[in-house]
C-alpha cells in the first residue's frame, strides 16, 4: 500500500516501456542509445501496432511525418488526422493515443530526450521555440516544401542505423538542423485565424490535460481562466457540440483509462483522484461512458 501512496501522478513510460503498449510481444530493433535518441520508418513499424493504442504519456519528445497514406492520433481530448507532408509532434508527458493507420503509410517516426542538446560542445535547444512542442500548442504542422525535410529525416536515419557510440554527438547536430528547418517552414507559413470561442475552447482542452487532479468542477476551470462559467459553456458547445461539463468528464474517464491500465492503484484510490470519492459512485460513471467496470477496463488492459 505504501508503493501505491507514493504515486503522485500517471506515469510516463521511457520507449523500452511503451513497446509493449505499441506492439505486444514484437520487439523492435534498436541501438544501445534507443532511450535518449530513436528513429525509424513507419512502414517498418505499422504492420506490428496493436490498434486503436490504449491512451498514454511518453518520457520522450517524439515526432511522427508523413510522406504518404494517413494516421489517426490524440492529443489529450482532441483527435487529429495526419496526411502526406504533414507532421505530428508532442512534448513528453503528453496524452496520446492511436486510433488508425493505413495500409499504405510511409513516413518517419523520431523521439528523443531534451538532454542529448545539453553536450559540452553545443547547447542548442531548438526545439522550445517550436510551437508544436508546447504543452498547449498544436501538434500538427502540415509543410509546404518537403524535399529538405525529407532529406534530413533520411539523414538522421542512415547516421543512427551506424549504431557507434562515438559517433552519438552527430545526432544531436543532425536533430538541430531538422529543428531549424521546420521552425523557418513555420515562420514563413501564414497564420490561421481562430475565433474567440475556438481559442477559448482550446485553452479549456489544455487545461483540462494539466489540471484535471486540482480542479474538480467547470466553475473552477472557469475561473482559472478567467471567463464565467456561462461563458465558458457557450463557448466550448458552440466549438465542439458538447458542454464544458461533458468534456470534463471524457478528460477523468481518459485519465482513468491510463491509470487502471498502467498503474496498481485501487479503484477507490483512483475515484478520489478523480473527484469521485465514492468508489460504487465511480464505477457506475465508469461503465456509462464505457459500458465496462473499471476492474473489467484493468483485466482487459493487462
Amino acid at each position: 500500500m505504501a508503493q501505491k501512496q507514493a504515486i503522485a501522478k500517471i506515469p510516463v513510460l521511457n520507449p523500452s516501456q511503451f513497446d509493449e503498449y505499441l506492439f505486444g510481444t514484437w520487439k523492435p530493433v534498436v541501438s544501445k542509445v534507443y532511450n535518449q535518441f530513436h528513429i525509424e520508418r513507419v512502414e517498418h513499424y505499422k504492420t506490428h501496432l496493436q490498434l486503436p493504442l490504449q491512451p498514454h504519456r511518453r518520457l520522450v519528445y517524439f515526432m511522427i511525418f508523413l510522406t504518404k497514406g494517413k494516421v489517426l492520433r490524440s492529443k489529450g481530448l482532441t483527435q487529429y488526422e495526419i496526411g502526406p507532408n504533414t507532421l505530428f509532434a508532442l512534448p513528453a508527458d503528453q496524452i496520446t493515443s492511436i486510433e488508425f493507420v493505413s495500409e499504405d503509410a510511409e513516413g518517419y517516426y523520431l523521439h528523443f530526450l531534451p538532454e542529448i542538446f545539453q553536450q559540452k560542445r553545443f547547447n542548442l535547444p531548438v526545439f522550445k521555440e517550436l510551437p508544436f512542442f508546447q504543452f498547449t500548442g498544436n501538434p500538427v504542422f502540415e509543410l509546404i516544401e518537403n524535399k529538405q525535410v525529407i532529406e534530413l529525416f533520411e539523414l538522421i536515419l542512415q547516421e543512427y542505423k551506424k549504431n557507434q557510440p562515438e559517433r552519438f554527438e552527430l545526432l544531436p547536430l543532425y536533430l538541430t538542423t531538422l529543428l531549424t528547418e521546420l521552425k523557418l517552414q513555420e515562420k514563413s507559413q501564414p497564420k490561421s485565424l481562430q475565433n474567440a470561442a475556438t481559442h477559448l475552447t482550446q485553452r479549456y482542452k489544455d487545461a483540462l490535460s494539466s489540471l484535471i487532479y486540482k480542479k474538480k468542477s467547470v466553475q473552477e476551470f472557469a475561473e482559472y481562466l478567467s471567463v464565467s462559467p456561462n461563458h465558458l459553456h457557450k463557448s466550448v458547445k458552440i466549438t465542439t457540440g458538447k458542454s464544458a461539463h461533458e468534456l470534463l468528464e471524457e478528460m477523468r474517464i481518459l485519465e482513468a483509462k491510463v491509470l487502471l491500465s498502467q498503474t496498481d492503484l485501487s479503484i477507490g484510490e483512483i475515484a478520489f483522484r478523480l473527484g469521485k470519492v465514492d468508489p460504487s459512485d465511480f464505477s457506475r460513471f465508469f461503465k456509462a461512458k464505457t459500458l465496462l467496470t473499471p476492474k473489467q477496463y484493468r483485466n482487459n488492459s493487462n
